[in-house]
Order: structure tokens, then sequence, then C-alpha cells
């Protein structure tokens, strides 16, 4: 935020200072939007990784095409239990409206891109056949600032097969 020094100089709205005073807030303002959005960004990514290292057999150094498959279907199916807990609770009781309604539909949303991202393009995704990139994951202690350590890269189903 630009720092002001006298206040009562700056009462007429069309005056160059208070203009330029406008121009550096928008700026600041604008500036701290992307930050965010880069904020949010890494989270997910680093959410993402570390699901993945999570489920990454011990002692395994490297993964082939079919365990990788395995897991981008676990990971595709990540919200299954929860989908039929919220069924259940819906299905319980005389009340026709959907309790956690917008959960579901959230849940829903993500599961269709991602699976249809994994059908087409390829779901982006550490590396896990790459010797090197399975070191730098076990090695990472789940800091968002070593995220630019890791290569993603998108795996479909057409090059898992």
């Amino acid at each position: 935020m630009p720092k002001i020094k006298n206040i009562e100089k700056l009462k007429h709205p069309n005056s160059r200072k208070t203009i330029s005073i406008v121009k550096k807030t928008v700026k600041a303002e604008k500036k701290n939007d992307v930050k965010l959005g880069t904020h949010i960004k890494n989270n997910l990514i680093g959410e993402k990784i570390l699901w993945f290292k999570e489920r990454i057999p011990e002692g395994c150094e490297t993964l082939d095409k079919e365990q990788t498959l395995q897991l981008i279907e676990q990971y595709l199916g990540r919200f299954d239990d929860e989908l039929e807990q919220i069924a259940l609770k819906n299905s319980i009781g005389q009340r026709k409206k959907r309790q956690h309604a917008s959960r579901e539909d959230i849940i829903n949303l993500s599961k269709k891109r991602e699976l249809q991202e994994f059908e087409t393009c390829g779901l982006e995704m550490p590396d896990l056949m790459d010797p090197q990139q399975m070191e730098v994951l076990m090695n990472w202690n789940g800091e968002l600032r070593f995220l630019q350590n890791f290569k993603l890269k998108r795996f479909a189903r057409k090059h898992l097969i």
C-alpha cells in the first residue's frame, strides 16, 4: 500500500496525487490477488503429490505402468467412501431435500473433470517411473517451496495400457 503523508492535501478526487495513489493501490491489490491464486494452486498440487507419496509401497524405487495405473485409479476413487456416506445420510429419514448437496456436487464435478482428463490429455502427477523423481518424492517433507523440484508429467490411460 502507498504511504500517505498529508491526507489533508488529497481532498480533491481528481487531483494528480489522488489519482496516483489510487493507481498504486489498485496495482497492489492486483498483485495480492495473483499471489493468492498462486498459493491456492501450489496447495492443490502439493496435496496431490502428498497423496501419491503416502500411497507408494515401502522400499519401492520406481513403479511400472501397471502399478502407476492402479495408483491413479485409486486417486480417482478417493472420494467414493465420502459419496457413499452422503448417499446413506440422504436415504435415512423422511426429508426430500439433499443434505450436504454442495459437497456432493463439488466432489462429483471434480471427479468427472479428473476422469475426463485421465481419459483424454492425461492427469498431471509426479513421474513415478523415473528413479530420480522417486528419490525427490521420498525425500520431500511436504513443504510447498520445494514443489519446483518436481517434474510433473501427464499420464493418460492410453499411455499406461
